[in-house]
């Protein structure tokens, strides 16, 4: 690889990360709050091919064949990535053989008074399992999540949560009961109506805690533009 290709590719680099940055695209990636460090990423890598393109252009030197090591070649490997290959957001099979990543909160923010109640999946198994459900108790809850089945057939509803990126992504599960629909296809997105029940169950994964909710109503919804749920590890 000569000092002009390895310029070339330091600067599709850049733009492909510019691009993911300006689209969802980095959210198959990364948790949305670092937007701001992939923008960066490729605005540096971007001025930096410039810099390069300029510091050579001064010295006369484009139109010399200089090589580098080919291990700069390797550079091609996350270009290619970025560009041909867009992966899915983890799902049902990651869900069904990882175990629940639930924790305790560290507190219960007030919920709305009246109305039914729309909650993460994490929320709710969090005050479920940690609260004892006090605060959700002779309401009506509406979750949204997908569908995993264990190796029995028990139907959950799961989001993923990040810390950093789809690298370290955990489950947080809760089981269903009630009017469950009779078929339920894995990586399925549902919105759940139902209502608070003390019962709970163990991971089969890890013995964590997972909570149930009673249904009494279910519709399959698009896939949200971020799939990841952040609010239970900020």
């Amino acid at each position: 690889m000569n000092r002009l290709a390895q310029t070339a590719l330091l600067f599709l680099l850049g733009a492909t990360l510019l691009h993911a940055g300006t689209t969802d695209l980095y959210l198959r990636y990364v948790k949305s709050g670092l937007r701001p460090l992939v923008l960066l990423a490729g605005a540096v890598l971007i001025a930096t091919a410039a810099a390069t393109l300029w510091y050579d252009r001064r010295r006369g030197r484009t139109a010399v064949h200089h090589h580098e090591p080919r291990v700069s070649w390797l550079l091609t490997l996350p270009v290619l990535a970025l560009i041909l290959v867009a992966p899915p957001a983890l799902g049902s099979y990651s869900a069904a053989h990882t175990g629940t990543a639930l924790t305790k909160p560290f507190g219960f923010p007030d919920l709305p008074d009246d109305g039914p109640l729309r909650l993460g999946v994490a929320d709710y198994a969090g005050r479920a399992v940690y609260d004892d459900g006090r605060s959700l108790r002779g309401r009506r809850l509406k979750i949204t999540g997908f569908v995993t089945l264990d190796r029995a057939g028990t139907p959950y509803l799961v989001r993923m949560g990040l810390n950093c990126c789809a690298a370290d992504a955990q489950p947080v599960k809760i089981a269903l009961t009630g009017d469950v629909p009779p078929v339920l296809s894995p990586d399925t997105w549902l919105e759940v109506t139902g209502r608070y029940t003390p019962r709970r169950t163990k991971d089969p994964v890890n013995d964590g805690p997972i909570p149930y909710i009673e249904v009494t109503g279910s519709r399959p919804v698009p896939t949200p533009h971020d799939p990841y749920d952040e609010t239970w590890n900020t």
